[in-house]
């Protein structure tokens, strides 16, 4: 009798794991926005992605990071990227050479607009219109933390009212816009697309349907986490000033879950030291104490040096921006403006040929090297193979 053959139900495989909610509606986010424009890399886009997703939170953020959108030269694409923000953020306050008056009472406690500004290197590309907007400039900056109102007289009393600044804003411009704004902002370095590189064209009519449905997603999935993120302290890759700025965003990241919270650490070391490194190139004052650090370390490092021969030095750098001080390059003066600010100024000096004349003592400026220009880390060196002994010897 043959022996009874067991049969075996066929297990149909597991479906795969969906993404968390939240992970999902950013990477949607993300295509969209890589539909339209030509990022300058991925951790821009997973910026750009975070930022706007932060905007449906504001009210449970202590500092609202600048998206400033920056390029070269005309189309690199930062006006556009700014139309697919304006359409997927929340309470979206576009601005064309309003005044600050109009502006900060647009500005809801409650409920922070997010403030956009295209052509904004109009307002600070030359002195004129810096003096001009100078009030705008400290709008941007004091609404970058809580509790920093502004006062005006109000009223036919002329009573003294304070006006809330605090409100995510995004610039978009040629050229870096201002420092102290640059220093609150995830910075967007635009570039024109290269040959080869295609993206749709953007139609409002047609494609702000789908990027409202993604608004509305968002705020649907962070709405009801606020009182969640209001509580959250992210461990941050970076400090002081650019965690302030960034931790939203990794806030935002973490409360995704999937990948975002690793893109975004990522995205905000990688970009956060790119633009420490510019401000160390481009920075006037910064770039002064690199220079001085040079002409002492070309000298071989004397106790005492020369304003004579530091200034020959610094003006000898043809890449420098010392020869716009005038007719023979940076001066005695000039110099002694630009250093004033960290407490250094020249004094008679006693050289080692018995002479003595005007000059820096080396040491005046160590302190402030260490803490605006520091020399990197040198690179650690491979370690060498143990030596083979000769023929011969003993091992």
């Amino acid at each position: 009798m043959d022996e009874p053959t067991s049969s075996t139900t066929p297990v149909s495989p597991s479906p795969p794991e969906l993404p968390p909610e939240g992970a999902q509606i950013l990477a949607d986010l993300r295509a969209q926005i890589k539909r339209y424009v030509v990022m300058p890399s991925e951790e821009a886009l997973t910026a750009v992605t975070l930022w706007i997703a932060a905007t449906h939170l504001q009210r449970a953020w202590q500092h609202a990071p600048r998206l400033a959108i920056v390029a070269p030269e005309k189309r690199c694409g930062k006006s556009r990227l700014l139309d697919v923000v304006t359409e997927t953020v929340r309470n979206p306050l576009i601005t064309v050479n309003a005044s600050p008056a109009a502006i900060f009472r647009s500005i809801d406690d409650e409920d922070p607009p997010s403030l956009l500004v295209d052509e904004a290197d109009t307002l600070f590309s030359t002195v004129k219109a810096a003096e001009k907007n100078e009030e705008v400039r400290g709008l941007i900056n004091a609404g970058h933390q809580r509790n920093r109102p502004t006062l005006r007289v109000t009223g036919p009393e002329h009573k003294p009212t304070a006006f809330p600044t605090f409100a995510m804003a995004a610039l978009a411009g040629i050229g870096d816009l201002p420092d102290t704004v640059m220093d609150r902002s995830v910075v967007i370095r635009m570039r024109r697309r290269a040959a080869g590189e295609r993206v749709a064209a953007f139609r409002t009519s047609r494609d702000t349907p789908a990027l409202h449905a993604l608004r509305d997603r968002l705020s649907a999935w962070l709405q009801p986490l606020y009182k969640r993120a209001l509580e959250m302290e992210p461990p941050m890759p970076v400090e002081d000033r650019a965690a302030d700025t960034w931790e939203p965003l990794v806030v935002i990241a973490d409360l995704a879950g999937g990948e975002w919270p690793a893109l975004a650490r990522t995205a905000c070391r990688v970009m956060t030291d790119y633009e420490a490194g510019q401000d160390e190139e481009g920075g006037l004052r910064t770039r002064l104490l690199v220079g001085i650090r040079r002409a002492f370390a070309a000298e071989n490092d004397p106790a005492v040096l020369g304003t004579k021969r530091l200034l020959e030095a610094l003006n000898a750098d043809k890449e420098a921006p010392w020869a716009e001080y005038g007719a023979n390059g940076l001066t005695p003066r000039g110099l002694q403006l630009l250093l004033q600010p960290y407490g250094i100024s020249s004094a008679n000096r006693r050289f080692p040929d018995g002479t003595q004349a005007k000059g820096f003592a080396r040491n005046q400026f160590l302190d402030t090297w260490a803490r605006y220009c520091p020399e990197p880390a040198p690179a650690a060196r491979p370690a060498q193979p143990p030596a083979e002994p000769l023929p011969g010897t003993a091992a």
